[in-house]
């Protein structure tokens, strides 16, 4: 598969110059602590950063267990609308809206060319100096370090982030962090911001317990995580700092101009691309669906996760996310075409799974604040 490495490769890949990364946690068991963003920064150097690869290779066998309790998600999508619009799912909460980036275009200045140039020219992919609600999201798995492409999902917590499930699926995954606008020149610009742990030191991370139990084959079509994400070093959550984009499920496949953006492995920035996205139904019994793809070149391992989003406005630098980079042979088996799990009823579930769990998360800290203060 396109998106993942074998296990020759990895080893490979994390042949350094200095040495072999070291890990500093007892391989598959959980850690405990806060791991906070001061921690992060210290053991995601640049250096470190610089040498993760993508996606962890496939785990030999599904999990059994979903490590994040929850409900299960539904059991069906519904037949796409012919608009985009959210799907209700109790309870009625309501997706918030996208939150400029503070970054974004001043008024009065142009917006970046590379947008312009994607949009004249659909389908060719270009890299480019990146955007900052778009990142990379780092962990630790097996024996080596890792990276996948990750985005904010605008939530009330305001400190979610999403990404395809495939990336952040193993047991063992730890020290996870995401990185916004992540660059090889200037890889912090707005600090770290750590996936928080629950009390038995797993990453709080959700994914479908259909996709554990069954794998990145049988479930493909629901290659998608949601994470919580800690504040940065200065105390601010991530989507007062970088905005975030709005969470789509229920859309139309086709859709006529979609904004794919994805950090390959190969490419010092990340890529951008625009074009219209179509419905995809998989032939193979081993992996069975339908899925949105786009033809976009240049996409390869690393970019998985990466953000479908429609309605993108180049001045606040946000737009609506309808998918994500994975799915159908964890996100395609060429570098110019791509997939996404499509975002429907169990998507939503997934996402109102996050939302209530770290609200939870947030009350017990600030009691546990509150008696230590």
């Amino acid at each position: 598969m396109r998106r993942t490495l074998t296990m020759a490769a990895a080893t490979a890949a994390l042949a350094l110059v200095g040495g072999p990364l070291v890990v500093t946690e007892a391989h598959g068991a959980p850690v405990l602590g806060r791991w906070s963003a001061v921690e992060a920064q210290a053991f995601w150097t640049p250096e470190r950063m610089a040498a993760a690869i993508p996606a962890p290779p496939e785990p030999e066998a599904p999990e059994v267990a979903d490590p994040s309790p929850g409900p299960a998600a539904s059991p069906a999508d519904p037949a796409p609308s012919a608009t985009p619009t959210p799907t209700p799912t109790p309870p009625p909460t309501p997706t918030p809206s996208p939150s400029p980036s503070v970054a974004a275009v001043p008024p009065g200045r142009a917006p970046d060319p590379a947008y312009a140039a994607a949009a004249a020219h659909p389908g060719v992919g270009r890299d480019f100096d990146g955007m900052p609600v778009v990142g990379r999201m780092f962990v630790m798995t097996g024996g080596g370090g890792y990276f996948c492409t990750a985005s904010v999902v605008s939530s009330p917590g305001r400190d979610l982030v999403v990404s395809a499930a495939h990336c952040l699926l193993g047991a063992d995954a730890r020290q996870v962090a995401f990185v916004p606008h992540y660059r090889a020149d200037r890889p912090q610009p707005y600090g770290m911001f750590p996936v928080l742990r629950d009390s038995a030191g797993h990453a709080k991370v959700w994914i479908a317990p259909r996709y554990r139990s069954e794998g990145a084959d049988r479930a493909a079509t629901l290659d998608v995580a949601f994470a919580q994400v800690g504040p940065n070093a200065s105390g601010a959550l991530v989507e007062d700092v970088v905005g975030g984009n709005r969470l789509v499920t229920g859309a139309a496949y086709a859709q006529a101009s979609v904004t794919l953006v994805g950090y390959p492995a190969s490419a010092a920035r990340p890529r951008l691309c625009v074009n219209r996205t179509t419905k995809f139904t998989s032939s193979d019994p081993k992996i069975p669906g339908t899925f949105q793809r786009i033809d976009c070149t240049g996409y390869p391992g690393g970019t998985s996760g990466g953000p479908f989003l429609t309605h993108f406005d180049p001045n606040t630098l946000t737009g609506d996310i309808v998918g994500v980079i994975g799915g159908w042979k964890t996100g395609g088996d060429t570098d110019d075409t791509s997939y996404s799990s499509y975002f429907g009823a169990e998507i939503r579930a997934l996402y109102e799974t996050a939302v209530a769990s770290a609200r939870v998360a947030r009350v017990a800290r600030a009691t546990r604040t509150t008696r230590t203060g």
